[in-house]
């Protein structure tokens, strides 16, 4: 960034910061003439601000305090607010793309219908947070909390949520297309109608979760520990792939992934057809007439 940009956001933080302390004694804590930010901005103090629609272009906010800010229908773009707490902050509507969240806290936020693509939430603190009808295309949430954390209706695909501890998350009618939830908890998690396609699910512990009517076409669930599970049954596991190590509910089988990376191509050779017959040998030539006696 030039000097004379720095300078400006400078100017525009210490702005924002005297319209704070003019307002301190009145209930508004309106900056909408401030909705643009870039610049360095961390260890702000933007706790309970009013800043719908407000645009972060590859701003730093790190550690930044937003708690209970209202950002609904914020951009978020490329920018930094790794460590920040935006605990109880209103941010529904919102876009987040290539945004970096690592290790921020979320807790009780409202982030319905929230757009995200290629945001880093990786141990990120998202309990009992409201992500339903979100659309978090390859989203971070590695090692992240989920836990009490609704997606209902949201779409997950191509998400990492490995190492996360979503116990008692709510993924019911969700899009998990593709993605890739090894090794996390889901213990008392709800699928209920989730689409699960061609997700890696290796590892994980699903003790108590919810899968009515899921869709488990192509997934691997390859040690993972769905043995207290409910809402399985043979039909769903027929159309997924499993190992030695993976433990189903009494009486419940799944086929094995034979060493085929992700199941994908275990299914795909279970879906070509056999071989036709080979055709019929020709019928063998007549044999020429005898020659007729002198």
């Amino acid at each position: 960034m030039s000097r004379l940009g720095v300078s400006i956001a400078a100017l525009t933080l210490s702005l924002l910061a005297m319209t704070g302390q003019a307002s301190a004694r009145t209930e508004d804590k309106d900056v909408a003439k401030l909705t643009s930010f870039g610049g360095m901005c961390a260890n702000c103090d933007l706790a309970g601000r009013k800043l719908m629609n407000a645009k972060f272009t590859g701003a730093n906010f790190t550690k930044a305090v937003l708690i209970g800010a209202d950002l609904r229908g914020a951009i978020f773009y490329g920018s930094q607010f790794s460590w920040a707490d935006l605990s109880r902050a209103d941010l529904r509507g919102a876009e987040m793309r290539g945004a970096n969240f690592t290790r921020a806290n979320f807790t009780d936020a409202r982030m319905s219908g929230v757009e995200s693509s290629g945001a880093n939430f990786a141990q990120a603190t998202l309990v009992r947070v409201d992500l339903s009808s979100a659309e978090l295309h390859a989203a971070n949430m590695a090692g992240a909390n989920l836990q009490k954390a609704r997606f209902a209706n949201a779409e997950l695909i191509a998400a990492n949520l490995s190492g996360a501890n979503a116990r008692d998350a709510d993924f019911s009618n969700a899009d998990i297309n593709n993605a890739n939830f090894q090794g996390a908890r889901f213990d008392g998690a709800r699928f209920h109608n989730a689409d699960m396609t061609g997700s890696n699910l290796r590892g994980a512990i699903f003790n108590g979760a919810d899968f009515r009517n899921a869709d488990l076409t192509m997934v691997n669930l390859s040690g993972a520990d769905l043995s207290s599970a409910r809402g399985l049954d043979q039909e769903q596991l027929d159309d997924a792939c499993g190992d030695s190590a993976t433990r189903l509910p009494s009486g419940l089988n799944v086929r094995t992934c034979n060493g085929l990376r992700g199941g994908q191509h275990f299914m795909l050779l279970r879906a070509v057809p056999k071989a036709p017959p080979a055709p019929a040998a020709p019928p063998a030539p007549p044999k020429p007439p005898k020659p007729p006696k002198q």
